[in-house]
């Protein structure tokens, strides 16, 4: 996806586009690119907040997923209870 094509997407994401949140989401989980994932949550994207939980079980990022689980993500606290009870 070209630079321009995604600063596309971005202006229709804003304006309330499904498909272009869903494309943008499908991005950057391709691309691990947290901050554009958060970027979307933020933005009220349950799928970005998914993608999130996932790639930081992945890492093992604990901050991440408390972040996550403090904003409401119970994904993300079930996550953080199974690193725990594997330690």
């Amino acid at each position: 996806m070209s630079d321009e094509e995604l600063v596309q997407l971005r202006r229709q994401a804003e304006q309330g586009d499904p498909d272009a949140v869903a494309q943008l989401v499908e991005h950057a989980a391709e691309r691990e690119d947290a901050d554009e994932l958060r970027r979307l949550a933020a933005a009220g994207s349950s799928d970005a907040v998914d993608e999130l939980v996932e790639l930081a079980a992945a890492n093992g990022d604990r901050d991440e997923l408390r972040r996550l689980a403090a904003t409401g993500s119970r994904d993300a606290a079930d996550v953080l209870q199974d690193l725990d009870e594997e330690e």
